[in-house]
């Protein structure tokens, strides 16, 4: 993954970097640049980018006796790039490459068949030069081939290269929630829900669990100016969790769900805060889906855990439904930085107890089971199954039957006139502090 973004426009920039920072040794980070946007037309800070991962640094010996893998600071402080230093597509031209769309272009041409993905937190104009020199420089088959490789994540339009990209790239694989920031998935971060517990979310629990008493690292994250971490997204479904697939944006995951559609103007905020003039989309994008859930009660007495009274309708559902876990997630993880091993959590591991593809006929009965899952710090573990029934060919709930917080259920597979599919999902918690958060997913296929 490379990183573009508008560090300094709003310190949302910081916060994002200080949390990707702990997953550094889960995604291979190869370019942190520094870009323009709208809200910053005419500067660029790599120093900042530099200065975080100063503070990462001084922590990242603590953080690799939890996991493998955590990169040196000088081999992040080698990413660190300077994108275009002006506004918008007008940067944008033969001659104009950076270090920063070198960069990109550099990254693309290595021989490494992963997909590269660029996470853009600001600005795009430096992405739409490696394009623009990438096919004014290289053969149209080259290009095709480079271009094959990138997948796409902006918050927003930020400047008006991302309109220009996705008309002069259709093939491009691209994720946006275009418009105004009201229209934004991503703001399902920090958005406040309407009657649920919105703990892990407040400057409260952001002074407990992060700021305050965790180190350099922890006290490099500046308090909220105007949303928490509404870049994090761009790089949330990239940690593996057992719950996504980034290469199925439709599936689901942390950084929020998206289908493949052309979304019409009037659905876009177009009169919304952004500053950047809302273009008509002229292909498909994965772009808002909404999503239905039903956040779960702790009970007192009885089933410990059930669905509350309220289910919730929304394009940031995708990410609500997940969003204490990833907050718990990263309290954990900047735990690490200053706490040993045994002082601290770590995620369950999720075992099934068959294989993740299943297929049964209509009207079968069928058995999911989690049972060998297993946490590493020898907690006890909570179990909740649910049917994901927007995403597949079966959209209509399919209800389990027996409690659903247990770590073996059996479910009826509904009468199909067709082969259908369905996902179902397993959320495994532990009981250490703070409770930590992994999944499976399994994807049922139904036959007549």
């Amino acid at each position: 993954m490379i990183v573009l973004s508008d560090i300094e426009a709003d310190p949302d920039d910081t916060q994002s970097f200080v949390r990707l920072f702990l997953y550094a040794n889960q995604i291979d980070l190869e370019g942190l640049v520094a870009t323009t946007s709208i809200h910053m037309k005419t500067q660029v800070h790599p120093e900042s980018i530099r200065r975080i991962i100063q503070a990462y640094g001084k922590v990242q010996p603590n953080l690799a006796r939890h996991e493998t893998g955590f990169p040196v600071p000088d081999r992040l402080g080698a990413l660190v790039r300077a994108g275009q230093p002006d506004y918008g597509m007008a940067a944008v031209g033969t001659g104009k490459d950076t270090p920063g769309s070198r960069l990109i272009v550099e990254a693309l041409e290595r021989s490494d068949a992963r997909p590269l993905w660029i996470s853009v937190w600001g600005g795009v104009n430096t992405l739409a030069q490696a394009l623009h020199t990438i096919r004014e420089t290289r053969s149209p088959e080259v290009a095709r081939r480079l271009i094959a490789k990138l997948r796409v994540y902006t918050i927003s339009d930020q400047d008006d290269g991302g309109a220009w990209i996705r008309k002069a790239f259709p093939e491009l694989s691209y994720i946006v929630s275009p418009g105004g920031y009201g229209a934004g998935t991503w703001t399902g971060i920090h958005t406040v829900i309407d009657g649920a517990d919105n703990r892990t979310i407040s400057n409260a629990w952001l002074r407990e669990n992060i700021q305050q008493g965790h180190g350099p690292l922890g006290a490099s994250y500046p308090d909220v100016s105007y949303g928490m971490e509404g870049d994090t997204p761009a790089f949330l479904s990239l940690i593996p969790t057992g719950l996504s697939d980034p290469e199925h944006p439709d599936w689901g995951g942390w950084g929020g769900r998206y289908e493949l559609y052309t979304p019409p103007v009037a659905t876009t905020d177009p009169a919304g805060f952004s500053g950047v003039p809302v273009e008509p989309e002229t292909r498909p994008i994965w772009t808002n889906a909404i999503d239905t859930f039903t956040p779960q009660v702790a009970g007192e007495f009885g089933r410990a855990h059930a669905p509350g009274g309220r289910a919730i309708k929304d394009f940031r559902s995708g990410i609500w439904r997940w969003r204490d876990d990833i907050q718990n997630d990263f309290a954990a993880r900047m735990d690490w930085t200053v706490r040993s091993f045994a002082e601290t959590n770590h995620a369950p591991q999720v075992r099934l107890a068959h294989p993740d593809r299943l297929t049964v006929k209509s009207g079968q009965r069928f058995v999911l089971s989690a049972a060998d899952s297993i946490d590493p710090d020898g907690d006890s573990l909570s179990f909740q199954w649910f049917h994901y029934q927007e995403i597949g060919h079966w959209q209509s709930p399919i209800p389990n039957g027996i409690a659903a917080n247990i770590h073996t259920v059996d479910f009826m597979a509904p009468t199909v006139i067709a082969p259908r599919e369905a996902h179902f999902i397993v959320r495994v918690t532990d009981k250490g502090t703070p409770p930590l958060t992994r999944y499976r997913r399994v994807i049922l296929t139904i036959t007549p």
